[in-house]
């Protein structure tokens, strides 16, 4: 999940720290019993929360704080310093407020605070039925977005996958590497669906929408009416053609059954091969090499991931991959698969009694198209998710919206941008004036190494490189025109969230 944050640091508030120590708009961490907690000034007063970010347990007190929000530094999930609220996925739970009392010129900080109300959306124009389409990110996000916003109508959420939202981006990484136990990887435990009453249905497709009746048909001729209907049906991995590429012994890595099904697959496997350099075909090899494994990564590009974050990142983690042990045979296509080795077009063959596909994914728009949603390479929607159909939204790796920083239309496929877009579809759905506005954001981890991504650059036409990668210190900005589109940095945390922030603004 991430690193463990070790003894607290900073002053013991239980004790007492002057006034004076407590930056002017700003935070200064400490604890209380050993507790991590952060101390922040305001215009209005001195507030207190648990420093340590719900997610994963990230130190916020190395985060940034902007206004009356704290961004945790390693997967950018945001927090009202004020309630506790996590206002901005990828945490969802709230953090612990604290009392802060002031006696002469010190403050102290010895009791936690009663959690906040939440602020329910005003219910006049509420929906009697929403229906979530999908079990991903987005689809997971909007559903606890609306009952924690006090949306009291029917909630169903029907999903293709055979288990509850889970911690997608932990498949590829602790997970299949073997450090994360399976009961990290839900998302909420079925009591979390149950008690907030969202009717999860696993296992069911839903074949058309019917937009005049306003009712989803699934698979088996099940008709469910709706109000507000949510698109969220994410991707699906792309498979080779060749042959033997349909044998048991080659993998897709998306879902939780894909996880499972490759790791029960691993006992007496010596040598895989992972076909593709893409992100989550680099970190399933790092997990594999984790495991013991032999791994060779086959591509076709000369440089992994360059085509996302430039050649110097591209042969700063092949090298790295390299000081671990994965061989590279890249420029080379896969043609076929044996069960004993994968055979490259140039006739040659790698040996691998495993094979990982990594070469992709393909957004599921059928259901769209079908009903005759705008799509343009992806679900048209607006700021707020709305798709060309009234009562109907989008979110996700199917919507493509207007990009705030490149100020283009995109569809991106990421874990923080999916939910995020269905916290605001259901902020939308309720009537909210919502929109998505936040600069997109992911992570990508090889080994003790993780970068962090900003922005959205489809292309560029100038990298400039601060630091030194060699030294995992470093920041690659990409820009076009003199303007800054994308930056990704490695051992620089704060960094890229400033540097989101200034992008945002």
């Amino acid at each position: 999940m991430g690193a463990t944050q070790g003894e607290p640091k900073g002053p013991d508030f239980s004790n007492g720290v002057p006034l004076a120590d407590v930056p002017d708009q700003g935070a200064l961490p400490g604890h209380v019993a050993g507790e991590p907690v952060l101390l922040l000034r305001r215009h209005d007063g001195l507030f207190a929360v648990n420093a340590t970010c719900t997610h994963y347990g990230g130190p916020l007190g190395e985060g940034l704080v902007t206004g009356d929000t704290v961004h945790c530094p390693w997967h950018h999930a945001c927090f009202d310093l004020r309630t506790g609220e996590a206002v901005g996925a990828p945490a969802i739970d709230r953090l612990q407020r604290w009392t802060v009392e002031i006696e002469g010129d010190r403050a102290f900080v010895r009791t936690p605070a009663p959690a906040a109300p939440p602020q329910p959306s005003p219910t006049a124009g509420h929906p009697d039925r929403v229906v979530i389409v999908g079990g991903g990110a987005a689809g997971f996000a909007a559903a606890e977005m609306l009952r924690r916003r006090g949306y009291a109508g029917a909630l169903t959420m029907l999903s293709a996958d055979s288990a509850p939202p889970c911690d997608r981006p932990n498949l590829s990484k602790d997970y299949l590497a073997g450090t994360a136990p399976e009961d990290w990887i839900p998302l909420r435990s079925p009591k979390f669906y149950e008690k907030r009453q969202i009717d999860l249905r696993l296992e069911v497709e839903v074949a058309t929408i019917d937009l005049k009746a306003r009712e989803v048909v699934t698979s088996d001729g099940e008709r469910i009416a709706w109000d507000a209907l949510l698109l969220a049906t994410g991707a699906e991995p792309i498979r080779l053609a060749g042959a033997g590429f349909d044998r048991p012994e080659v993998h897709v890595l998306r879902t939780l059954a894909d996880a499972r099904r490759l790791i029960a697959a691993l006992p007496g496997v010596n040598t895989a091969a992972v076909v593709g350099s893409s992100f989550i075909g680099l970190e399933a090899a790092a997990s594999l090499r984790e495991r013991g494994l032999d791994v060779a990564v086959i591509g076709p590009d000369a440089l992994p991931l360059a085509k996302v974050m430039g050649p110097e990142i591209g042969a700063f983690v092949k090298a790295l991959h390299e000081t671990k042990g994965v061989r590279f045979l890249l420029g080379q296509a896969a043609e076929a698969f044996d069960g004993e080795a994968v055979i490259l077009a140039d006739g040659s063959r790698v040996p691998a009694e495993l094979v990982v596909l990594g070469v992709g994914v393909r957004a599921r728009l059928q259901l769209a198209i079908d009903a005759g949603l705008e799509v343009d390479r992806g679900v048209v929607v607006d700021t707020a998710m709305r798709t060309s159909a009234p009562g109907v939204w989008a979110a996700g790796d199917i919507a493509r919206y207007p990009e705030p920083v490149s100020a283009a239309p995109a569809r991106i496929e990421h874990w923080v941008v999916a939910e995020r877009q269905g916290q605001i579809a259901a902020l939308s759905i309720l009537g909210e004036d919502a929109a998505m506005t936040d600069t997109p954001f992911f992570w990508s981890r090889h080994y003790d190494t993780t970068i962090n991504y900003v922005g959205h650059a489809e292309g560029w036409d100038a990298i400039r490189l601060d630091g030194s990668l060699a030294d995992a210190d470093a920041t690659v900005r990409f820009e076009r025109g003199g303007r800054l589109l994308a930056a990704a940095t490695i051992g620089r945390d704060l960094e890229s969230l400033e540097i989101a922030d200034a992008m945002g603004n």
